[in-house]
């Protein structure tokens, strides 16, 4: 993998213009736009056959081996009555953790955010218990940056990970208590952008001064998006003995 921030940006953003050239190249122009967060969107229903875009954008520029990727399902979108409705399939709880876990095996997925509906509490143990010692579980939706929910969470073993984003509890004090109990039972904390962002980037301050190692800023495009991943190289440019990626 990278050995510094400045070079894993380099390595996502080679990954993201060369699968910006795939998609156009397999499902026409417009499938080079991008939305919101600089994300793309196909016409391809198959989930595993989208991941292997992915993958062969990573291969296509030499980085294969060298990332993990990570995936946020949004479950709660495709929740209806106890059960998930993903294309033409049906999945409970559990037929969707080892669906998970196949495909985490079969295409490098290290993190799986909001694996399951924000009311599923049931199946984001049942996911955390299968998949918790090898993968990073992220509680978004299910968290809301509230400690209450953390704590909850951390009782109920549902998650290893907290996905953080300032605008959602409110507060930058609230965020760090946020982040200190999410440290103090051992999970990983990942600071995050929220859709609709702005160019202030006092979050990548965030990221540094809480050393979570991690971020979620979006894709390498748009100002807004890239205002965070600047400043953040401009932090480790002046800190000459940072460490990246490890709290």
């Amino acid at each position: 993998g990278a050995k510094s921030f400045f070079e894993a940006m380099q390595m996502s953003t080679e990954i993201y213009h060369s699968l910006k050239a795939l998609m156009k190249k397999k499902f026409g122009y417009s499938a080079g736009l991008i939305g919101d967060e600089g994300g793309f969107v196909s016409s391809e229903k198959d989930e595993e056959k989208k991941l292997e875009l992915i993958l062969n954008a990573v291969e296509e520029t030499g980085y294969s081996g060298k990332v993990e990727l990570a995936i946020d399902p949004a479950s709660t979108e495709f929740y209806k009555n106890g059960k998930y409705f993903l294309g033409n399939k049906i999945f409970s709880a559990g037929e969707l953790v080892d669906f998970y876990s196949e495909l985490a095996e079969k295409f490098n997925i290290y993190s799986i955010e909001d694996g399951m509906a924000e009311e599923d509490w049931k199946g984001w143990n049942e996911l955390n218990e299968a998949l918790g010692n090898k993968y990073q579980i992220v509680g978004d939706d299910l968290l809301v940056t509230n400690i209450k929910f953390i704590e909850r969470a951390i009782k109920e073993n549902s998650c290893n990970s907290l996905l953080l984003k300032v605008n959602q509890i409110g507060s930058v004090s609230e965020s760090i208590d946020s982040a200190l109990l999410a440290f103090k039972n051992s999970w990983t904390v990942v600071v995050s952008h929220r859709s609709g962002e702005t160019e202030d980037s006092f979050i990548a301050d965030l990221v540094v001064g809480l050393g979570t190692g991690q971020s979620k800023f979006g894709a390498p495009a748009r100002s807004d998006r890239n205002a965070k991943y600047n400043q953040l190289l401009r932090i480790e440019d002046s800190m000459k003995n940072s460490v990246y990626g490890k709290r």
